[in-house]
């Protein structure tokens, strides 16, 4: 947590997806001590890298068959939704328009 927020905005975020590569399959730990270190270095690098980054890195698991997996996942999603709740929507992948409803964000497709 503290090295990849020390490091925000100096251009380190190679190193910083390396250690997320390295944090990441710590989530399963059942140790609430891990958990915790775990979620909150998972929360650093979310302000470090971007909220993308790690949803991408979250989308594999949230609808995975086995429901412990599943929870896991929903936990670091929830979190990520609470931190970032507005960067996670320009994230999220685009739908194709139906006969019924109208999915296309204009918002997000302005150019300046």
């Amino acid at each position: 947590k503290h090295m990849s927020l020390g490091v925000y905005g100096l251009g380190c975020e190679d190193a910083l997806v390396h250690l997320l590569n390295l944090v990441w399959p710590n989530i399963f730990e059942t140790s609430p001590h891990v958990i915790n270190a775990v979620m909150e270095a998972v929360g650093g690098l979310r302000v470090a890298l971007g909220c993308t980054r790690v949803l991408h890195y979250c989308l594999q698991g949230l609808f995975h068959p086995a429901r412990k997996i599943r929870e896991v996942y929903w936990k670091m999603y929830n979190s990520m939704y609470i931190g970032a709740q507005d960067s996670l929507v320009a994230s999220y992948p685009c739908i194709e328009d139906d006969g019924v409803n109208s999915y296309f964000r204009h918002e997000l497709v302005y150019i300046v």
